[in-house]
């Protein structure tokens, strides 16, 4: 996920969803979502659209990407949603 936001041109969204096949890491752009995707469920999402980290971290997307699996995610509750998945 980290190289996926890395990565990422522009601003958007980068995914993990479990599918029939086993995990995947999706990068959707403007409101795209693979919450409408059949057979896909959305475990985390890591918004990298510049107002969820210019604040705090100017452009340096990098840096907000690495304190958002240092100190954000939630981890319980994405393993809570494989679970159902």
């Amino acid at each position: 996920m980290t190289a996926a936001a890395n990565t990422l041109f522009g601003s958007g969204w980068v995914w993990l969803v479990s599918s029939p096949t086993g995990l995947q890491i999706l990068k959707t752009s403007g409101a795209d979502t693979p919450i409408t995707t059949p057979g896909l469920t959305p475990l985390l999402t890591l918004d990298v659209w510049e107002h969820a980290y210019y604040l705090d971290y100017q452009n340096v997307r990098a840096t907000y990407v690495n304190a958002y699996f240092d100190s954000l995610v939630n981890w319980e509750w994405a393993e809570s949603q494989l679970l159902k998945a």
